[in-house]
């Protein structure tokens, strides 16, 4: 079993729609894939059950079909960061939670397992003492958790203005976390990024790790694309 966190340079950058086509490539390729999604925000009630909706794509495209509930754990219903609204719905963002949702899945043995983060790769799970010296000292990050873990990390980066300044520091601090990187994706989330060939041109130059893939806008990547990517990962 291969398994990897996927992150992104930002929040909106397309990690969902990155880890949805890993996981139908590789089914296509005829390999048991699942996506987990532990720790969610934004929620819609459907059927008495709230929903994610990055949670519910990820669920479509596993290779297995399992419950909402499986795929996200932790589903928070305000769309805003995770530690508030757990805050505010009085739930912990707990690593135990989180650690025995990714065992449960590991334990359908699948060839390929995506743990997709929310937000940013220094997503905070708790800060017991906001406003407070201690707050720096005592937090937990989602970052933490892949960490103890020891997850190799797939990048995600959103190809608009400012992503090389995003793209470099989100991969040092991850390399600083004692973290592999397996490789980046470059994601086209505008469509009309001014000198796109040459920011990712820079970007190639200065991130050391394997460019996996490019997606483009609103389109689907290439079949060839996606097997590329997968050839690296698995």
């Amino acid at each position: 079993m291969k398994q990897y966190f996927v992150t992104g340079t930002d929040t909106e950058v397309g990690k969902t729609y990155v880890t949805c086509q890993l996981l139908t490539a590789a089914t296509r390729l005829n390999k048991k894939a699942l996506g987990y999604k532990p720790v969610s925000a934004g929620c819609d009630l459907i059927n008495h059950e709230w929903v994610n909706e990055d949670a519910a794509n990820i669920q479509k495209a596993n290779s297995i079909q399992l419950p909402i509930s499986e795929i996200n754990p932790i589903a928070l219903k305000p769309p805003i960061a995770p530690h508030i609204a757990a805050s505010e719905e009085n739930v912990v963002l707990s690593d135990d939670k989180i650690m025995q949702g990714l065992a449960h899945l590991q334990s359908y043995q699948p060839d390929l397992l995506l743990m997709e983060g929310a937000g940013g790769w220094r997503l905070p799970l708790n800060i017991p003492s906001r406003g407070t010296a201690l707050a720096a000292t005592q937090s937990r990050f989602m970052s933490d958790v892949v960490s103890a873990i020891g997850m190799e990390v797939i990048l995600v980066v959103g190809m608009r203005l400012g992503c090389l300044n995003h793209a470099l520091l989100t991969a040092e601090a991850i390399r600083l976390d004692g973290l592999t990187i397996a490789g980046w994706i470059a994601n086209d989330i505008t469509g009309n990024m001014s000198r796109y060939n040459d920011n990712l041109a820079s970007l190639k130059a200065l991130l050391p790790e394997q460019l996996l893939a490019e997606i483009p806008f609103q389109q689907a990547p290439k079949d060839e694309a996606l097997n590329f990517a997968l050839e690296q990962l698995c």
